[in-house]
């Protein structure tokens, strides 16, 4: 160290052109300069700034089991492997000695990829470091053999720090998620990923996002997130009507809205010629019909809100509902719901069709 210096700290040079005296080095008073281990300090480091074209290792550990946890693929069987022990401590001393492990069984160019921020940043200042003094005697012999594995190491290595508990693709979180397997309990049984079978679902059905959380039992934020990431719902999504006067007839062919819409994957037959009868004609049987079908799978409800329409307001409809003691209740004539219905008919026939033809 003292004749590299001397050939390239100019500085230090001239310090000593005229000195005449003599020059000795002592090792300082600690415990990693004993007699029993030899402390090389290199300039040149072993760590690499950058990923290596190596082995890639992925430790973790667990308080609650006391499990130390290292694991990697094998490059030559492509196999995942693994190498874990007990460590008595918190989780970050079990990780620290799944890493000194680490550096004692791989002396090749290797890849160290951990979800602890603490011990990333103790590996990646571990090279030729002076120890102070530690309390704990565990983290200290740990630390030890650390620093002195780095020091005398002469393959480089790359360290990294990656967040746990993470859905991301490829290479890095799949270890990761090995990793934190192996180190969690056993007893503990993951749960089905039903956010996964909505993804998976929607991508077949395009159901909007009141269906998934009805369905899958999600929250209304990760519903509405798998149907914003859905490309084909984002293209043919229908718009809410905004307020305005929508009149409906009270009677069958009474007010009409009728219009051609293109639809272009008929290709000849694009021309789609679209009538809707504002007034809903179904009869009192189809009503009843309905209802007694819908009763069986929802309960029977105290109240019936419905519309003006021949159908509701008749008095075959309302007997029925007096059996089943069903409160009937009617809206307000013509009351303004929305922009013209034929557009939204387009809007709706072009949705359906387009996310059946994509899917």
């Amino acid at each position: 160290m003292l004749e590299h210096l001397l050939m390239e700290n100019e500085s230090l040079q001239f310090a000593l052109d005229s000195y005449s005296g003599q020059i000795s080095i002592t090792r300082p008073a600690h415990k990693i300069f004993n007699s029993d281990s030899t402390f090389q300090l290199e300039l040149k480091s072993v760590q690499s700034k950058k990923p290596l074209d190596a082995l890639t290792i992925f430790t973790d550990a667990s308080g609650r089991t006391r499990k130390s946890v290292m694991t990697w693929r094998n490059p030559e069987t492509q196999q995942w492997e693994s190498d874990v022990a007990e460590v008595e401590g918190s989780p970050q001393v079990a990780e620290l000695a799944a890493v000194v492990r680490a550096f004692e069984r791989f002396p090749e160019p290797f890849n160290l990829i951990t979800d602890s921020a603490y011990v990333a940043g103790v590996v990646s200042r571990a090279e030729n470091s002076i120890l102070q003094e530690v309390d704990n005697l565990a983290i200290f012999e740990l630390l030890s053999k650390l620093v002195k594995l780095i020091s005398h190491r002469k393959q480089p290595f790359y360290v990294m720090h990656v967040r746990s508990h993470t859905d991301l693709p490829g290479i890095i979180a799949e270890g990761n998620r090995r990793a934190d397997a192996l180190a969690a309990p056993v007893e503990v049984i993951p749960l089905p990923n039903t956010f996964e079978q909505a993804k998976l679902s929607h991508q077949l059905h395009h159901q909007n996002a009141p269906g998934l959380v009805r369905e899958f039992r999600l929250t209304r934020d990760q519903a509405k997130a798998i149907v914003a990431a859905c490309p084909t719902c984002q293209r043919n999504s229908v718009p809410p009507m905004p307020t305005g006067v929508n009149p409906r007839g009270l009677s069958s062919c009474e007010v009409w809205q009728t219009d051609v819409t293109h639809f272009a994957p008929f290709g000849r037959w694009k021309f789609v010629h679209v009538s809707v009868d504002t007034f809903l004609g179904e009869k009192s049987a189809d009503a009843i019909r309905h209802l007694i079908f819908a009763f069986s799978f929802l309960g029977i409800p105290k109240s019936i809100k419905t519309d003006n329409g021949p159908a509701y307001t008749s008095r075959e409809f309302c007997n029925f509902l007096q059996q089943w003691g069903i409160e009937h209740k009617t809206g307000i004539p013509y009351s303004p719901t929305g922009q013209a219905v034929v557009e939204r008919t387009h809007q709706n026939i072009k949705r359906v069709l387009t996310s059946r033809t994509r899917s």
